[in-house]
């Protein structure tokens, strides 16, 4: 399996394999500064969805990273 994301993406690979090698690896904490507006929207949206907002952010940027053509 590629190591890096880019490495990935040059394979010409599926979505599953994509989302798969997303997932994968040990999770980190990271800081975002984002407006409280963002920050409090996204929150809501989380919490109608049943997720947490850590979770609910993950899933944004895998749906993203996942997109084919990109």
């Amino acid at each position: 399996m590629p190591k890096t994301y880019k490495q990935l993406i040059e394979s010409s690979p599926s979505e599953t394999e994509i989302r798969s090698f997303l997932v994968e690896g040990n999770q980190i904490s990271v800081t975002l500064r984002i407006p409280d507006t963002l920050r409090d929207a996204a929150k809501e949206e989380a919490a109608l969805r049943g997720m947490s907002f850590s979770a609910f952010v993950r899933t944004c940027m895998i749906e993203e990273l996942s997109k084919k053509g990109v």
